[in-house]
């Protein structure tokens, strides 16, 4: 298995939705997507997408990884077992979800402090713009892509940077 570098996103801690840590690690070797998520969004219907792509990728070393927010209009408002239920409930998650984190400001989780300087492909790096802003990190554990929140997860753009991170 690849280990990641202490610079890689994949090597900060981070709490699993469910309790305890949520093991990035993990992941070394593989292809993740990390999405900023939010239950009470016009976005919100971008999990089924996100989950298509969990199922039609994982086998091949890939994962979407869930980060729930509460930054945005306060769009993810629900205790840790609510999001669970929604996510599994509503869209048929299967993907890991990670507990609930800030993305901007001081309190800033250290993953995204991480992700925030790679710039997408309009040039936008800084500040995550809203719920379900996607960065795609290689196996290597290095970001390599970034897309806006308006991108949808089957995108073309998206999926062939996912399908170059696999190769």
């Amino acid at each position: 298995m690849t280990t990641t570098d202490s610079s890689s996103p994949l090597s900060v801690e981070i709490g699993s939705l469910q309790g305890g840590a949520a093991d990035l690690s993990q992941y070394a070797g593989k292809a993740v997507l990390i999405v900023n998520v939010a239950s009470k969004c016009g976005l919100t219907p971008q999990y089924t997408g996100l989950e298509k792509l969990q199922e039609q990728y994982a086998e091949r070393g890939f994962t979407v990884l869930g980060v729930p927010c509460n930054q945005f209009l306060g769009q993810e408002p629900g205790s840790a077992e609510e999001i669970a239920e929604f996510c599994s409930a509503t869209y048929g998650v299967t993907f890991p979800l990670t507990e609930k984190v800030e993305v901007n400001g001081e309190g800033r989780h250290a993953l995204y402090e991480r992700l925030v300087g790679f710039a997408d492909a309009e040039g936008h790096s800084g500040d995550i713009r809203w719920n379900f802003e996607k960065f795609l990190v290689g196996r290597d554990g290095r970001v390599v892509a970034r897309f806006s929140p308006q991108t949808e997860p089957e995108a073309a753009e998206l999926v062939s940077a996912l399908e170059g991170a696999l190769a």
